[in-house]
């Protein structure tokens, strides 16, 4: 785990190449309880390359351990949100990963380490699509905790057309979004959607007219949360809903036992006052690890898959 005096003075100077992070406002000199995370090659409609996973994937594991941290708004500069994978790059290093079985074996795609980085982040991300998305640039918007989108953008998941599969843990998180009629239809297609096409509306939250109003409101939302929500709690919640049991039963249980290790909680008590006195919240920016102890209650099964063990 990281130190605090690790953590920067200030993101929007940190020397990333390939996304961009602001502070909200941005003319803050210090990090703010929201900041925005941006891919930022537009003149390559922001393609993902393995310097730009890296840095993103670095970016979440710092705002992890930085309690002056709420809320992340993932966006694009330019017109695009994010075109995937940069095809004039290709995928050629990944050859070498085939060479012998314990290559293979030891391989893990580098937008699913993101997609785990955010998904483990314990300050939730928020969606501003504001222009187009495919493949990766599809797949890294399904961790987050909510999408939303500009009315005429398009998404894709053109795999089948480009004689790929499935990377960044979308085969996990895609039919669980959309229910699993509709995530096959979108993997066989490969077809291009806008988001207002009743297979992926149910995906985001909300359509704005502008991609200027996307990104405005999601900032708008992310405040909200990081002024008025709970670390803990939405940390808890977004993991129960993850890695929940099979059964209404052992839910029932899994339930029980981590709302009885929160209340009295340090911010259930603050959640209550606050509310009993008609203020804001002053809610501890980190995620309390110890007001749950058999946290995580999930261990990973011999494939890498997630298993439920109270």
């Amino acid at each position: 785990m990281s130190s605090a005096a690790t953590l920067p003075s200030s993101y929007s100077s940190l020397p990333f190449k390939d996304i961009k992070i602001s502070h909200v406002p941005a003319d803050s000199p210090t990090p703010t309880k929201v900041l925005i995370f941006a891919f930022n090659r537009p003149d390559q409609y922001n393609a993902a390359t393995e310097n730009l996973l890296t840095e993103l994937e670095t970016a979440y594991h710092m705002i992890d351990q930085d309690d002056r941290v709420r809320a992340v708004v993932l966006t694009g500069n330019g017109k695009a949100f994010c075109a995937g994978a940069d095809l004039q790059v290709g995928f050629s290093d990944l050859i070498a990963h085939k060479e012998t079985q314990e290559s293979r074996d030891k391989y893990r795609d580098q937008g699913g380490r993101v997609a785990l980085a955010m998904t483990n982040c314990s300050k939730p991300t928020i969606v501003a699509l504001n222009g187009p998305a495919a493949g990766f640039g599809f797949t890294i918007t399904f961790p987050a905790a909510i999408r939303v989108a500009w009315s005429d953008a398009k998404v894709a998941l053109p795999f089948a057309r480009r004689g790929i599969t499935f990377e960044s843990c979308s085969a996990f998180f895609l039919p669980r979004l959309l229910g699993l009629a509709k995530a096959m239809h979108i993997a066989t297609t490969g077809a291009t959607y806008m988001v207002s096409d009743p297979l992926v509306r149910p995906l985001f939250s909300k359509l704005l007219p502008t991609p200027q109003a996307t990104v405005e409101y999601a900032v708008g939302l992310a405040t909200d949360i990081a002024e008025n929500t709970s670390p803990t709690s939405t940390k808890l919640m977004r993991d129960m809903l993850l890695y929940s049991p099979d059964t209404p039963e052992e839910t029932h249980k899994l339930e029980s036992q981590v709302f009885l290790c929160v209340v009295g909680s340090k911010d259930n008590v603050e959640g209550v006052k606050s509310f009993m006195g008609k203020r804001k919240p002053e809610f501890s920016g980190s995620f309390d690890r110890e007001a749950v102890p058999f946290w995580p209650w999930w261990k990973p099964r011999g494939n890498g898959e997630p298993s439920v063990k109270l």
